[in-house]
């Protein structure tokens, strides 16, 4: 680094202004402990990128304990249960009565607005734009980030932790070096082709459908704009596909019994591959790393931003017991606690596309065999509890008792540690 370089301090630095990112970020301002988040996007881009967002119930009370729960409260839409769609007939999972539990369909850019709004409000150091971001000595007790500001001033970021929070294709994972990392993974052999259209919702709740012709799943972001998936060829070329073709293949999926879908104007389109990925450790050194630069899931079971939420949640208590009690045990077994849940949420998003998904490899059993689970686990209510309480999410682990995240979480879930 050059003379000119500016050095600042921080006790936690944090790669990434994602979900992980900023609720880590927001969770350590509670507690007290100061942090810096760097992030290559800028602050629009972030807040106007439409993703997809069920959160569920631990998530939400999460949030809403902590302070930035108001929006999602007033403005998201809690559901009850979701449809399960199969040989023109729905089934529906009935989540309360099942688990006591909701979710809430609340848009991930509206989290990333409030955790956003929250931290500015109490001061953060949040660095937007930034450019050729580098992790330095992370095996030492002074780790460093280094990067260019948005206004091309070259910075060190001195910290006690660095927390890769950049997603899968960021710096972070990376930066446990190859001998040290083990990596699972799975590629599905299909794709979802996704759309948003201007258009009302077609169900109040989201419908998850599997037919002879491919995997749909019908969802919403607001009143008047959709989100809706159809299984394809992770291959196929989006752009070769009219609205017409579009809203014919996905009514063909969804269709019987007198349900339809309502159309609309088609104005965003895309293939979305499908991956499983685990990273292990989460940690090396002082860099631990937490949401998607750990773990990505299919979307099946609107797993990705909750385990990201899940992650900085033991993380958050572990650098409490650090930093206020200068214990670093929870730091060491993070990688441990985390990946509980981590692995939970991906033996839950297999099943979950392995059941709606056709699979063109599969045999007339295989097919034969795919609706009688879907029997057995609609048709049971051991099976629809099961699938409701993955649904809906697991407790987060409670690793510090007397944690900021602890104690957000014995005031809404009514638990003890």
């Amino acid at each position: 680094m050059t003379s000119q370089t500016t050095r600042v301090r921080t006790q936690v630095g944090i790669v990434g202004a994602g979900p992980a990112g900023l609720m880590l970020s927001h969770l350590l301002s509670v507690a007290g402990i100061d942090s810096t988040v760097v992030e290559v996007r800028d602050r629009a881009g972030i807040e106007t990128t439409i993703r997809a967002g069920i959160l569920e119930q631990g998530t939400v009370d999460l949030m809403a304990a902590t302070g930035v729960g108001d929006r999602v409260l007033a403005e998201g839409s809690r559901h009850d249960g979701i449809e399960i769609r199969y040989g023109g007939e729905s089934r529906r999972i009935d989540f309360p009565s099942l688990t006591g539990r909701s979710v809430h369909l609340y848009p991930q850019h509206e989290v990333l607005k409030d955790l956003i709004a929250a931290r500015l409000d109490r001061g953060a150091d949040i660095r937007f734009g930034v450019t050729g971001v580098t992790l330095h000595d992370v095996t030492t007790d002074r780790p460093a980030i280094g990067f260019t500001d948005a206004d091309g001033t070259p910075v060190e970021l001195r910290c006690d932790v660095v927390v890769g929070c950049d997603g899968s294709q960021g710096i972070s994972r990376p930066a446990v070096p190859d001998t040290l990392r083990t990596d699972y993974f799975r590629a599905y052999p299909f794709g979802w082709f996704g759309i948003l259209a201007e258009a009302p919702p077609s169900s109040d709740e989201l419908v998850y459908a599997h037919s002879e012709r491919g995997f749909a799943l019908i969802s919403s972001r607001t009143p008047t704009v959709q989100r809706m998936y159809f299984q394809c060829d992770p291959r196929e070329d989006a752009t070769q596909w009219s609205d017409a073709r579009i809203w014919d293949e996905l009514q063909a999926r969804v269709s019987g019994n007198g349900f339809s879908l309502k159309e609309g104007r088609v104005f965003q389109r895309g293939v979305i591959p499908m991956r499983s990925y685990v990273c292990s450790p989460m940690r090396h050194g002082r860099l631990f790393l937490a949401g998607d630069a750990a773990h990505t899931v299919p979307p099946t079971g609107a797993k990705g931003l909750n385990l990201a939420v899940s992650d900085v949640a033991v993380l958050s208590q572990a650098l409490e017991r650090f930093f206020l009690d200068g214990d670093p045990g929870l730091l060491e077994e993070y990688g441990n606690t985390a990946s509980d849940r981590v692995w939970r949420a991906q033996h839950f998003s297999w099943w979950m596309t392995s059941m709606l998904h056709r699979d063109e490899a599969a045999t007339d059993f295989d097919a034969r065999r795919r609706l009688g689970e879907l029997g057995m686990v609609t048709g049971s209510a051991a099976g629809r509890a099961f699938l409701a309480e993955a649904y809906t999410g697991w407790p987060v682990a409670l690793t510090n008792p007397w944690s900021v995240a602890a104690e957000a979480i014995r005031l809404t879930a009514g638990r003890t540690p």
